[in-house]
């Protein structure tokens, strides 16, 4: 069985404060780990909104191409509009020529007849 020295003793307080020592340097060896942990999981998250702002950028400018009308796509579609409408614009005059044509002839018919 051992015996605790009196507090009063040099030598146990002196122990006593090692202990003590022992245990700060315990506890803060272990929080200088947590706060290095909490470092590294800040650097990767930065590094995370990063690599996300960057791919949102790269996104914005293929949105904002694709609104303009500026693809490749885009242009020919509308070339090809373009040109499918001045191809069209005869017919309407035409079929009011055939109209007016079938219109004359019909009167014509007619006057002849009587």
């Amino acid at each position: 069985m051992t015996t605790n020295p009196p507090p009063s003793d040099p030598a146990a307080v002196a122990l006593e404060l090692e202990r003590i020592r022992r245990t700060i340097e315990v506890g803060f060896t272990r929080t200088d780990g947590a706060l290095a942990l909490l470092v590294q999981r800040h650097d990767q998250t930065d590094a995370q909104i990063r690599d996300h702002a960057a791919r949102l950028d790269a996104h914005e400018t293929r949105l904002d191409v694709l609104e303009r009308g500026d693809t490749e796509r885009q242009k020919r579609d509308t070339e090809r509009l373009a040109a499918l409408e001045r191809s069209r614009w005869p017919l309407p005059s035409v079929a009011a020529l055939v109209a007016a044509l079938g219109l004359i002839l019909s009167v014509w018919q007619y006057a002849t007849r009587t």
